[in-house]
């Protein structure tokens, strides 16, 4: 009998929303490197996108960006926009990406996340918020995904050590067969 857990991932989805949130409101604004913040919305949009994915990933990068929005100076709508399709990015496979390891999460989330920041700020550039060229690449877009990434580097690495000890790997056991056991296994006679 196969029973589905709707409730599942609702408690730790609020706690990383409300932390995201406090972060983004209290703390981006207050630490930067250069001209670039850390986009605490950006991070809870990636790990719900790559945790959970499909259109509920899709519908809290909609959300972080709209929160985004409404507490930065930035055009409303603009962040909205491109976490919803960063979000659709990174969650079209509907799985638990963690599970696949740091590297390869981290050079997606990565990938996404240095376009997304660099066409958020190629848009306040024709809005007329950065002055050039220069100040756009190496003051705000850089450090923005530096700091950022970095944040998401701490949660990614906890996430993924939680993904192998459910898979069963790293906790003594020879994979995810030292729980379950195999095909061919006679231990039980």
């Amino acid at each position: 009998m196969q029973v589905k857990d709707v409730n599942k991932h609702r408690r730790s989805t609020a706690v990383l929303a409300v932390c995201c949130f406090v972060l983004q409101v209290a703390i981006a604004p207050n630490i930067g490197l250069g001209g670039g913040r850390a986009n605490f919305a950006m991070l809870f949009c990636g790990v719900y996108a790559m945790y959970v994915g499909g259109r509920a990933g899709v519908i809290a990068g909609f959300c972080s960006g709209l929160v985004f929005d409404l507490v930065s100076t930035g055009p409303f709508g603009l962040m909205s926009a491109l976490l919803t399709i960063f979000a659709y990015g990174l969650g079209r496979e509907t799985r638990n990406r963690f599970a696949d390891g740091l590297v390869a999460t981290l050079s997606t989330y990565g990938i996404g996340s240095l376009t997304t920041t660099l066409a958020y700020n190629i848009a306040m550039l024709l809005v007329g918020e950065s002055p050039n060229l220069f100040d756009l690449l190496f003051l705000r877009t850089l450090p923005s995904f530096a700091l950022s990434f970095l944040f998401f580097l701490l949660v990614a690495y906890y996430l993924v050590q939680r993904s192998a000890k459910g898979n069963g790997i790293g906790s003594g056991t020879k994979g995810s067969l030292g729980k379950r056991g195999s095909h061919y296994d006679v231990r039980g006679i």
